[in-house]
């Protein structure tokens, strides 16, 4: 579980480590001001996969094999590498349903606290992917996510223009080329 006051004295090493006066006018809150929204960008942390299928999957029984896509989620995470923004995601969602479906808007809340957590693109995909798969009863799950990474754009090799793009396929999605291609082809 995150703790506000380790985080407050971890920030206050690192504004040392980076030479400034904590009693400076600008600084003296920062460390408060950061943990604070530290605790709210990594949320997600303090859940597992199955807690945030529980809080939620409300599910909702229907007899249809209908693809069902959620597209142009707009999110960012927290790249765990380097502590750096992974940001202008967009995450797009299928699923098939086996027997039940959840609410539309539940999807985005589920990528968001799945986002919200030290991560890697690759990871937030099968996190996404399996708490779709838990709360929908469902194997068959498609993630697509493209992402801008600062520890790409604004160090290192300074790519401003990269994308790096993940799909994480589960179930059908994974042996039926033909799936995909509709799941991609509705990205469009």
């Amino acid at each position: 579980m995150m703790n506000q006051d380790t985080i407050e004295r971890g920030i206050k090493l690192l504004l040392r480590g980076f030479g400034e006066d904590l009693t400076r006018e600008g600084i003296v809150e920062t460390p408060k001001r950061a943990a604070k929204m530290y605790l709210e960008l990594l949320e997600g942390m303090n859940y597992t996969n199955e807690q945030i299928a529980e809080m939620f999957g409300k599910s909702f029984e229907v007899n249809t094999s209908q693809m069902v896509v959620v597209k142009d989620i707009e999110a960012f995470s927290m790249c765990e590498h380097h502590l750096a923004l992974m940001y202008d995601m967009n995450i797009s969602v299928g699923y098939i349903p086996n027997g039940k479906v959840i609410g539309l808007s539940k999807i985005p809340r589920i990528a968001e606290m799945c986002c919200k957590r030290l991560q890697l693109q690759e990871k937030i995909g099968e996190d996404i992917a399996e708490v779709i798969s838990i709360a929908t009863g469902s194997e068959d799950v498609i993630v697509h996510i493209t992402a801008k990474h600062s520890c790409v754009t604004a160090r290192g090799i300074k790519s401003r223009g990269s994308n790096t793009v993940t799909t994480t396929k589960k179930g059908k999605f994974i042996r039926d080329y033909d799936l995909t291609r509709e799941f991609i082809d509705s990205l469009k």
